[in-house]
């Protein structure tokens, strides 16, 4: 991964963005390693979505949250254990519940340790973030869904299956009509693939269209991607048409006799001239890495 040199990643509850009753999002102001954060009342309870990275900014959510819950209970979920979306996890224990899907536990335990380290290694504004984090263990382990009583509204958790990562969840509350979607979407942005061979091979580019395909279908009203704006049912459509593009132009040259390298090259050039206006032209090479070592469920 390339050093990180944008602005430093930290949460600021401004410009908070009400998308109905009683559900805002603190927005990530399109700086890099800031995610979307949901903050979901019911009657009597709150449901926090993503934590910010490290515990200096889950304390900035937790104030936040605890703010806006005014006495009601707190419940904490997040999209997946990367370390922007979950490692201040740490900072809720006592004040909030903390539950997650099972695959994303596991990631949890098994790869946090070496994704604080590779983040570390991005640079000092990110190694600042992650000073004194320590891995969370979760209240709360649930299998492939999980409804969440908040009074008077009820927000379903669902495990994807491997895509973006082995533990993706999405969070979506039906009365509302809004979906958070963690980073199996990005706004403006080239879908966020980690393939990092030997070390990191769980994201899958085939699984990751099918959940699209499916989400798609639910037509929510409103959709919170992991990072960028906030928008309606398209941005679930613009990531699909993506990642069936990426993977019908990758595959068509991986059954020549085309290098990967010449592959990615030129898929890389026919995605940006498709999407010129798009953020994170790097991590097309690594879908096409991904995908290359795909083959068709």
């Amino acid at each position: 991964m390339a050093g990180y040199t944008m602005p430093e990643p930290v949460v600021q509850a401004t410009g908070i963005q009400e998308l109905a009753r009683d559900l805002v999002v603190i927005p990530d102001r399109w700086v890099q390693l800031v995610p979307n954060i949901g903050i979901i009342g019911g009657q009597h309870s709150v449901l926090v979505v993503e934590t910010g990275m490290g515990p200096r900014n889950a304390e900035t959510v937790l104030r936040f949250a605890s703010d806006y819950a005014q006495g009601r209970k707190l419940y904490l979920t997040t999209t997946h254990f990367h370390p922007e979306h979950a490692f201040g996890a740490q900072v809720f224990a006592g004040a909030a519940t903390f539950l997650i899907n099972r695959d994303q536990a596991e990631d949890l335990k098994v790869k946090g340790p070496g994704y604080i380290e590779m983040f570390r290694g991005l640079g000092e504004p990110v190694a600042r973030q992650l000073a004194g984090v320590e891995l969370a263990t979760p209240d709360v382990v649930y299998d492939q869904a999980y409804e969440l009583d908040l009074g008077g509204r009820v927000v379903e958790l669902r495990a994807t299956g491997r895509a973006h990562s082995k533990g993706d969840q999405i969070v979506t509350v039906p009365d509302a009509g809004v979906m958070f979607t963690g980073d199996l979407v990005e706004a403006g942005q080239f879908a966020i693939f980690p393939w990092f061979p030997p070390h990191d091979t769980d994201v899958s580019g085939t699984r990751w269209l099918a959940v699209m395909q499916r989400l798609v279908a639910e037509s929510p009203r409103v959709v919170v991607p992991g990072h960028g704006e906030v928008g309606g049912p398209q941005l679930l459509a613009d990531v699909r048409d993506y990642l069936q593009l990426l993977r019908d132009e990758t595959w068509v040259r991986r059954n020549s006799a085309m290098s990967e390298e010449t592959i990615a090259a030129e898929v890389s050039a026919l995605m940006i001239e498709r999407h010129p206006e798009w953020a994170g032209q790097d991590w097309i090479e690594k879908g096409v890495g991904c995908l290359c070592a795909e083959h068709a469920d």
